[in-house]
């Protein structure tokens, strides 16, 4: 017998992804999630990429994680996208620029600015990462329905984690008033722009970006984050099921 043609590197099989899919960073984050699901199986479980198919208020859904970074999250992306992915949500963490943010705080992502150095070998960078406005509007009603107080803004996509050497452009956004910043975003919501997929996310605070405050004691997981990723895995659920294909 001929083996199944898969995806590659994610190792999916062509056609076997649900048009509505959730995308985390952490594998185990991704396993969480799928809990929150009913008739869950695993589709495959290679290098970072971890992926389940399930259905979430008798909806078919699939959960994903992408890993860390831009470069390999735009491969999942796209093989997600082949597989049959029509509309995407990224849940996720990151850290604030902005004043008048804590850690737990959640931001529902209108766009983002495109620092990560990846998408523009894959369109100039004239061409904006944009939230699409029918996610957006299903997480932010999603979140008000479960009593969840949340922001709504831009974030920057960055391709480092830690302050080297060199400086970055975040005193520049924070100064144009961009509170996120995280290192997938723009990855997908240019894909997805490129492939009619329809795309948003939301993502928990952590805390101000260590270029702002170092990180030799940045306390990464306290309660309020994790309250908050749980918190958005059932927000993003409900407005995933709810985005029309």
């Amino acid at each position: 017998m001929s083996k199944e043609k898969v995806i590659p590197i994610i190792d999916i099989p062509y056609n076997s992804i649900n048009p509505r899919v959730i995308v985390t960073g952490d594998p185990y984050r991704a396993e969480k999630i799928a809990t929150l699901c009913e008739n869950v199986t695993v589709v495959s479980k290679t290098r970072e990429y971890w992926t389940y198919n399930g259905t979430y208020k008798g909806v078919p859904v699939t959960i994903a994680s992408n890993g860390c970074g831009a470069a390999g999250a735009l491969l999942c992306f796209e093989g997600l996208i082949l597989g049959g992915a029509k509309v995407m949500i990224r849940v996720g963490t990151g850290g604030f620029l902005a004043d008048g943010y804590k850690a737990g705080d959640m931001l529902v992502i209108t766009a983002a600015v495109r620092e990560e150095k990846v998408m523009e070998q894959v369109v100039p960078l004239s061409y904006p990462a944009v939230s699409n406005i029918d996610v957006t509007l299903n997480l932010q009603k999603a979140a008000k329905a479960r009593g969840v107080d949340v922001k709504t803004g831009m974030c920057v996509t960055g391709g480092i984690f830690y302050p080297e050497l060199l400086p970055t452009n975040l005193r520049l956004f924070q100064k144009a008033g961009v509170p996120g910043y995280e290192n997938e975003m723009s990855s997908l919501l240019v894909i997805a722009g490129l492939k009619g997929v329809k795309a948003g996310g939301i993502i928990a605070m952590d805390g101000p970006c260590f270029e702002f405050v170092g990180y030799e004691n940045f306390d990464h997981y306290p309660d309020a984050i994790q309250t908050a990723k749980d918190q958005q895995f059932v927000i993003a659920l409900d407005a995933l099921v709810a985005t029309e294909i």
